[in-house]
């Protein structure tokens, strides 16, 4: 079995209870050890599926809101497009990140949902307050975007990379963001 049907079988069987599943079950179900339980719910998470540590186990939030972390690089002029790209299609930007190497993750809530919000928010990044936090790792930078569907998630995500904005992962780069912002 690859990692990515793994995966998509540990999906499954969250998916199909409501009580929580421990890494031990898991790992001896899947014949695999907990650690690569551990690192395929942190893929699981960074590919925008809810999924919660319980004392118990794991459990898959079961609300209908799909949540995906895009890492973007474009230019300062760049930002309004980007920011109405997210809520043209149909995207809620809850949040901007940066991960630098000595400070670890750097967060702040946007929480725009309409090209009235992008546009106060673009108002207020001109009025010259401050600067993107982008700019403190040369132009690379993440959204969390929730999103009706996963669907809605894969257009932005197709949307991003046809304008040169989507950005690679690094190998330093934490992959469960959820995690390392708690």
């Amino acid at each position: 079995m690859t990692g990515e049907e793994r995966r998509s079988k540990i999906l499954e069987l969250l998916k199909n209870t409501k009580k929580p599943i421990s890494g031990s079950r898991l790992a001896k179900d899947l014949d695999v050890s907990r650690q690569v339980i551990v690192q395929d719910i942190a893929l699981i998470r960074a590919n925008g599926n809810n999924v919660f540590s319980t004392n118990r186990g794991y459990l898959l939030n079961a609300d209908n809101v799909c949540r995906r972390v895009f890492k973007v690089n474009h230019t300062d002029e760049q930002t309004i497009d980007e920011l109405n790209l997210f809520v043209d299609f149909g995207g809620y930007v809850e949040d901007v990140f940066v991960y630098h190497k000595l400070y670890n993750i750097i967060r702040a809530e946007l929480n725009l949902k309409t090209r009235m919000d992008v546009k106060r928010y673009m108002d207020s990044l001109k009025s010259g307050k401050s600067t993107p936090l982008k700019n403190i790792t040369g132009g690379f930078h993440y959204h969390t975007i929730q999103a009706d569907s996963e669907e809605i998630l894969d257009d932005i995500q197709e949307e991003l990379k046809k304008r040169g904005f989507l950005a690679k992962l690094q190998d330093y780069e934490p992959v469960d963001f959820w995690k390392q912002s708690e």
